[in-house]
């Protein structure tokens, strides 16, 4: 196998149809690197490694990737013209992606060569790890050989061995994959239109992966891997103190949530994109959309006869629904509503929104500007007293949140609960304790709702319920707000703050959880995201971003939007 980085970046190499190749070198070049924010020269032909050897001093770090006019590359991307260059460390975004997508190839290494034969399955993420098994593996994974694996992962980190990228022919690949045993990237690439792929190569494996690897895998000496339920939990540096391995912590529900989709998936026989794709050319996409929709339906109907059981026994007259961004809580909460009627209880909706505080009152962030997700900024004494005199049968007076003056206004609305009168609440802090401390847990029934993608897109690539959310609010904001793809994009980062912060720890709280997703959401949304993702210009830094997504849902065969139902929470996101 060639040792170049890319077929067609060395000089003087023969193509492969034995062609010769030249390419100039051109001594006048000239980068703009961001991190020193100066012009650098550079040879036609030098690689960005290289250029980071001479000017490491004044970087201060060293990168695991960097980004090109806005698009993340390895780090033996060639210059052969001016571009705008910006080496990442592994605590930015993209270089916390490189650094577990690396991760995941090591484990796929260190597997191949203590475990000739089982098939590696990086199914999703769970908590801040990566859940791992093996395919068809009917017992769990054993503590012993998840340790002795970690001890191989750790001699191969320690190797420092380098991720050599390649280029190759799409056809080619195939066949070299296929030699491998990696039949889920054959069946994937057969239904790519790339004429070249790109691949990486660890000693004498090779994978793909949906973005660049890190330099060598001496940059990985933090991470764990834990055995977890049936299988094992891959980590990687701690967010918060990345010079440590995350804890796999308690994720119970949220587990099982996966579970139960991943058994769905399996009953389909679509686990992975290409399935999928194959399930689409075969006509079979309103057969599964419609299993998906029942599913949704029938999941709904169990909460609401719980809820109910709970009712009847003089609780559960509170209904509390929280959920990340985009993870369809407004569309679910109507469909309970309908099923509790169903169940003959009376649903009335009350939104947080109207008990925020007043805007002169409301909580500042690090940057001085209002933090309206903290729950300081929900009048939480206002808010007890009014449900705490509504759970005790009397009459309440409703405020109403003028989001133009910033004052809370009452306009009349009066609320009283009657017998068979039930409350659903929708809010961002609506599992946090904090909010409802006075009332009595007896009456409180919490439902998290969330985005939980099961759907591979290949054994070694999972697709994020980050990205599926994203996609889904990229989608809403154009339909509903005229938001670009790009200040959706930008104001992303602000919204996963705050989740990780006010959501994601009381998950756990749940009642019950709702899984919003559909297996082909995103062979739905295709046609749609596409044009609105590629209109993110090169010169953005938001491009990096929107160019990522676009790569990936690319993977998937479109399904017409006519096939979704009304009522199905997707609706809320198509144009």
């Amino acid at each position: 196998m060639p040792r170049n980085h890319d077929i067609w970046t060395q000089p003087n190499n023969r193509g492969l149809n034995g062609i010769k190749i030249y390419l100039l070198m051109d001594n006048d070049l000239k980068i703009f690197c961001t991190n020193t924010g100066e012009y650098i020269d550079c040879a036609g032909g030098e690689t960005l490694q290289h250029v980071y050897e001479r000017i490491k001093d004044r970087i201060g770090f060293n990168p695991i990737s960097v980004l090109v006019n806005n698009r993340d590359k390895h780090i033996t991307y060639p210059l052969y013209g001016p571009k705008h260059v910006q080496f990442l460390d592994r605590n930015s975004t993209q270089g916390r992606r490189a650094y577990i997508r690396s991760l995941c190839m090591v484990l796929y290494k260190a597997v191949t060569d203590l475990l000739p034969g089982k098939r590696l399955i990086v199914q999703h993420s769970i908590g801040k790890g990566y859940f791992c098994t093996f395919k068809h593996n009917h017992a769990a994974v054993e503590g012993t050989t998840i340790k002795t694996i970690k001890t191989r992962m750790k001699e191969i980190v320690a190797e420092d061995l380098p991720f050599v990228r390649y280029e190759r022919p799409t056809k080619e690949l195939i066949e070299m994959f296929r030699q491998q045993g990696l039949n889920d990237k054959v069946r994937l690439l057969a239904h790519s239109t790339a004429i070249y792929t790109v691949y990486y190569q660890l000693g004498t494996l090779i994978d793909s992966f949906h973005g660049p690897l890190a330099p060598s895998t001496g940059h990985l000496s933090t991470f764990d891997l834990v055995p977890y339920k049936d299988g094992m939990l891959l980590l990687g540096p701690d967010p918060d103190n990345p010079t440590v391995p995350a804890k796999a912590g308690k994720h119970e529900k949220i587990y099982n949530a996966f579970l139960e989709g991943k058994t769905f998936n399996a009953i389909n026989s679509v686990s992975d994109v290409s399935e999928l794709n194959c399930a689409i050319l075969n006509k079979q996409a309103t057969q599964i959309i419609d299993v998906a929709e029942t599913l949704h339906s029938q999941t709904l109907s169990n909460i609401a006869s719980e809820i109910a059981r709970r009712f009847k026994k003089g609780g559960a007259r509170m209904i509390l629904i929280a959920g990340p961004s985009a993870s369809g809580k407004t569309t679910t909460t109507r469909r309970l509503a309908t099923h509790l009627k169903t169940k003959f209880l009376k649903p009335k909706m009350i939104s947080l929104d109207n008990y925020a505080v007043p805007r002169v009152e409301t909580p500042l962030d690090e940057n001085g500007e209002w933090d309206f997700e903290n729950i300081n900024a929900v009048d939480r004494q206002l808010f007890n007293r009014d449900m705490a005199e509504l759970l005790a049968g009397k009459e309440v007076k409703m405020p109403t949140f003028n989001f133009e003056t910033g004052c809370r206004e009452y306009r009349g609305d009066v609320m009283k609960l009657e017998p068979d009168d039930i409350v659903l609440l929708e809010g961002l802090h609506c599992l946090n304790p904090e909010l409802t401390e006075f009332i009595p847990e007896e009456q409180k029934f919490r439902i998290y709702i969330s985005v939980l993608t099961t759907l591979n897109i290949d054994d070694h690539n999972w697709i994020s319920t980050s990205d599926c959310r994203l996609l889904r609010r990229i989608m809403r904001d154009h339909k509903t707000r005229g938001f670009s793809a790009k200040e959706t994009i930008e104001r992303w980062p602000s919204v996963r703050k705050g989740e990780e912060k006010w959501i994601f720890p009381f998950q756990e709280n749940a009642d019950a959880i709702f899984n919003s997703s559909i297996i082909c959401e995103l062979a739905v949304m295709k046609n749609y995201a596409l044009p609105i993702l590629e209109q993110v210009p090169p010169n953005m830094p938001e491009h990096s971003e929107a160019h990522r997504l676009l790569t990936f849902i690319k993977s998937f065969y479109p399904i017409d939007s006519k096939e979704v139902p009304r009522t199905s929470v997707l609706r809320d996101y198509l144009i």
